[in-house]
């Protein structure tokens, strides 16, 4: 029998039984579907991830108080001493060094914001007129550092609290207060949305003296650096290393990371867990091809008058074979392919549902969910397959 002749046969045979074909197809349609939308869902959160991360800046360096082990925490933890404080002097010193670009020491904490007639609990970050460019903020109006000096009382507002406290839109220039303090509006952040776990439209900015007057300390929170070329970043790091060293009289207290292998371990988790969520999606891939092996055994000893008369006609036994396996390669190739529109059409929604995550499936999952699916289906086939071309033609004809 010829190929051409086997795939029309078979493809009459899955068609004239439509319940079990739709039942089948029905199952392998939707293992492809969970796992193009679980990969879907994976791969999104990791770009997400690295675009969050990659919006905060570029060839960044980030200086901590207190020094990771491997044991999670600060050694001297246990015995009651406390990390070294990272200063504005440390900063500085680290300013100094020829291949930094710029750095901004950074406070952060929360507290009430007042004017107009309003009141609300915000998020406050200290820090310098660098804090802006190094963290890729803009400004909508006004400025922040540019003709005062540190200690000048000035307020950047997110574009929604200053929205909220003006709205007529003549912020810039006005009086607020911010806990026991008062400062002078000017200016307003462009609107960017959430970053990082928090809404950049809804924080202020102040010099990073007054934010360790409002939250009584000297120690800085990070130090944020910008390096001037990408390919000094690891040579920084350790001559921020070195230089802070000699600084703590020879004590490395702090930890220093740089962006880059933030990404990347951040990266190589979330292909793990993309990989993981593809691989708990295709078993039921594997129960599709179960109940295709299953209903196909049943489907032997239904049509055993069938197959006895195409032996009687001459058919071999090879015949019988590829007829049931192209049978199970119609079910599989058609099931996976409904599969793979169900599961564009299961990210699409989710993107709908949240813009913010690029919930699109990638190609090596749409791929592997039809290649996985059609030997799943082949495979399945196989034993009902040899059962068939096992039948004695005498005994089938007579439907025993």
């Amino acid at each position: 029998m010829k190929l051409r002749d086997t795939l029309q046969f078979s493809f009459k045979t899955v068609t004239s039984y439509p319940i079990r074909s739709f039942l089948i197809i029905l199952a392998m349609a939707l293992g492809v579907t969970a796992v193009v939308v679980l990969t879907a869902l994976g791969d999104g959160a990791r770009r997400y991830v690295i675009h969050q991360f990659s919006s905060i800046g570029t060839n960044l360096i980030i200086v901590l108080p207190g020094r990771a082990e491997t044991a999670g925490s600060f050694p001297g933890a246990a015995m009651g001493q406390t990390p070294r404080d990272l200063t504005l002097e440390d900063a500085r010193w680290i300013g100094q060094l020829p291949q930094v670009r710029r750095y901004a020491p950074l406070n952060v904490g929360s507290a009430e914001l007042a004017g107009a007639s309003r009141l609300r609990e915000v998020t406050v970050l200290g820090g310098t007129a660098n804090i802006l460019p190094i963290r890729h903020m803009e400004l909508a109006q006004g400025s922040f550092l540019a003709h005062g000096s540190q200690h000048s009382a000035q307020i950047v507002l997110g574009a929604k609290l200053a929205e909220e406290f003006f709205p007529d839109g003549n912020a810039v220039g006005q009086r607020i207060r911010l806990a026991d303090r008062r400062f002078i509006v000017s200016g307003i952040l462009a609107s960017q949305g959430e970053t990082m776990g928090y809404n950049s439209d809804e924080i202020v900015i102040i010099p990073i003296n007054h934010a360790q007057a409002l939250f009584d300390t000297t120690s800085l929170f990070r130090i944020l650096i910008e390096v001037r070329n990408r390919s000094d970043i690891l040579s920084v790091k350790e001559a921020v290393r070195q230089a802070l060293i000699q600084r703590h009289d020879g004590e490395e207290d702090v930890t220093i990371i740089t962006q880059d292998a933030v990404l990347a371990t951040f990266d190589r988790i979330l292909r793990a867990l993309t990989l993981g969520v593809a691989g708990i999606a295709a078993i039921s891939l594997a129960v599709a091809g179960i109940l295709v092996m299953n209903v196909m055994l049943v489907a032997v000893s239904q049509r055993t008058s069938e197959i006895g008369l195409l032996k009687a006609l001459g058919a071999p036994a090879s015949d019988i074979r590829r007829l049931f396996l192209a049978e199970a390669a119609w079910l599989s190739l058609t099931g996976a392919i409904f599969g793979l529109i169900l599961g564009y059409l299961g990210s699409l929604l989710i993107r709908l549902a949240y813009p913010q995550l690029p919930a699109w499936p990638p190609v090596w999952a749409s791929l592997a969910g039809i290649m996985v699916a059609l030997t799943t289906g082949i495979i399945a086939g196989l034993l009902p397959a040899a059962r068939a071309a096992r039948l004695d033609p005498v005994k089938a004809l007579s439907g025993k």
